[in-house]
């Protein structure tokens, strides 16, 4: 495969407005941002603004019709993938390379089903704290992708998106094994998302109370023992590789299962807890931890939701 010449996108939260400015840099009107027609009007009013800088996307609206794109990028939430999917179908052909930046190890699966296509390549995002507010988005790290073929070979699809993340001056890394560090981010967000958002705490707390950090990892941990039985055999240095990681997050710097909450918003319980006490159950492994943040998160909603019908 040539050179990445058009790439379309959609999710333009903290994570796609971030990489998505970078893009937008390098590319002009050959990044196309897909959105539906009322986020459309909103982002086109006043732009977005990143890292103190206004952005004015290409947007298109899913009906638009449109050539294949060479890249599209997948950086909305697990609950929207499903229509997200149907949004980019004009935007992808049997030649598109395909990056999913969600959360979670099930999206590459789940796009590979509703599209059949071959050339999606596991990713994820590591070790950025961006954060939106209304149309602004602020990050002290933009963190890096990490992304590879799932049998750990260099393709041609690999060193396109390298050359294309070069250009774009878009941190990344191609890791030995992907499947591995996909598995370890998800571990990750199992711990720090979860615990974060039980207690509203931004990565100060993680990083100066000794007790939260251990309930956080207690929380890996038990994704460590279901990967063993998964064959992807997290280990206990995988844990504390995560601690450097944490120490370098902007203190008063929010994860987003905390934004979502912040925000009355749905989280992603289901992908992190629920899918934890899905895997523990298939592999008999106990998940504590899990089964208490999978009660405790969806109570939160509830009361949130309570609250706002009620005022």
């Amino acid at each position: 495969m040539g050179n990445i010449q058009k790439v379309s996108l959609i999710g333009l939260g903290a994570i796609g407005a971030a990489y998505g400015s970078k893009l937008h840099s390098l590319l002009n009107e050959s990044l196309t941002v897909v959105a539906n027609e009322e986020r459309i009007n909103r982002y086109r009013s006043s732009g977005l603004e990143v890292d103190g800088s206004v952005y004015h996307f290409n947007y298109a609206v899913p009906e638009t019709t449109s050539e294949p794109a060479d890249l599209v990028i997948f950086a909305v939430k697990n609950a929207e993938l499903r229509q997200a999917i149907s949004d980019m179908e004009h935007h992808i052909g049997p030649d598109t390379i395909i990056l999913s930046l969600l959360n979670g190890i099930s999206s590459e699966e789940e796009i590979y089903e509703a599209t059949g296509n071959d050339q999606i390549l596991y990713s994820m995002c590591l070790g950025i704290d961006a954060v939106r507010n209304n149309n602004k988005i602020r990050f002290s790290s933009i963190g890096k992708i990490c992304f590879g073929e799932k049998n750990q070979t260099i393709t041609d699809s690999v060193l396109a998106v390298q050359e294309l993340f070069d250009q774009a001056g878009i941190p990344y890394e191609v890791p030995d094994n992907i499947l591995h560090a996909v598995w370890a981010k998800f571990m990750f967000n199992v711990g720090i998302n979860q615990t974060s958002a039980v207690l509203r705490a931004p990565y100060k707390y993680f990083q100066e109370i000794p007790a939260l950090h251990q309930w956080m990892e207690q929380a890996m941990f038990e994704v460590v023992a279901i990967s063993e039985k998964a064959g992807v055999n997290l280990t206990a240095d995988d844990v504390l590789s995560y601690r450097s990681v944490l120490m370098n997050f902007a203190p008063d710097g929010q994860t987003s299962m905390l934004q979502d909450v912040e925000a009355n918003r749905k989280t992603e319980v289901e992908f992190f807890s629920g899918k934890v006490c899905e895997l523990g159950k298939r592999y008999a492994i106990p998940t504590p931890i899990n089964d208490q943040l999978y009660n405790i998160i969806p109570i939160i909603e509830e009361m949130a939701a309570l609250k706002i019908h009620t005022t």
